[in-house]
């Protein structure tokens, strides 16, 4: 029997990082779940705990905190002794057009999705290093880091740092046995984009496979790039788009 992985997912509340914590349990994980909002947090640690799979630790606060971070990490060490999978999932959009766009809403941005999933990686990848035994992180971008879409120029901005941050990464992290990647969700089926009564309608119309992602899409994909059985991918992002980026229609047009 395989030992068991023990993962970090930050921004796994809801949505699409708790999704990737199910799946994570479903293959054997335990898992360490962020989510900013203590109730969101709770909740999402409760619903995983029903599956009866393997033990769920919540980290409730802002996952680009070094504070939090290092947090999570001590987590990890002190109720299971090691780190061997890490998320970076958590990240914020602030659309607003460019011309007209505020430093504070930029700062925002930046500070959450780039400097949260940079020294995320830092702190997972440090104790990967030390454990010898390597280790798999996987950062969330998006498909706006990909194709132009209105009003997303700095969320795109923090996106596209993110793959570059992935690539580069692979020349340091590589020699310890860490590989990282980044996955790059279109559309995709959440509380949050349900809420707008034509999500569905617009982006059903928009992808060449006829529908928007589920969440498990998704989680499918990272679990794949977080397992073994990718062993030999290191520095890439995957694109779960249902073929949209091959086209790129644009829900303004």
């Amino acid at each position: 029997m395989k030992p068991q992985k023990v993962a970090i997912i930050t921004g796994a509340g809801q949505g699409i990082g708790l999704e990737i914590a199910r799946k994570l349990l479903n293959t054997g994980s335990q898992v360490i779940l962020n989510d900013k909002e203590v109730g969101l947090t709770d909740e999402a640690v409760a619903s995983l705990l029903q599956m009866g799979k393997g033990r769920v630790l919540g980290c409730s606060g802002d996952s680009s905190s070094l504070e939090v971070i290092s947090e999570m990490v001590e987590l990890a060490m002190h109720h299971f002794g090691q780190l061997d999978q890490v998320v970076a999932n958590a990240g914020i959009t602030l659309f607003g057009n460019f011309l007209d766009y505020s430093l504070e809403d930029f700062n925002e941005v930046m500070r959450v999705n780039q400097m949260g999933t940079f020294f995320l990686t830092q702190a997972a990848a440090r104790v990967m290093k030390d454990q010898e035994s390597g280790g798999s992180i996987l950062l969330t971008s998006s498909v706006t880091a990909h194709q132009s879409h209105q009003n997303l120029a700095a969320y795109a901005m923090s996106k596209a740092a993110i793959e570059m941050l992935a690539k580069n990464l692979v020349l340091e992290l590589a020699p310890f046995g860490i590989r990282i990647n980044t996955i790059a969700p279109g559309a995709t089926l959440t509380k949050r984009t349900t809420s707008d009564p034509e999500y569905v309608k617009i982006w059903s119309k928009l992808t060449p496979l006829g529908r928007p992602a589920f969440t498990s899409d998704i989680a499918e994909a990272a679990a794949f790039l977080l397992s073994d059985a990718a062993s030999h991918i290191t520095g890439q992002t995957l694109i779960v788009d249902g073929g949209w980026t091959a086209i790129s229609p644009s829900p303004y047009a």
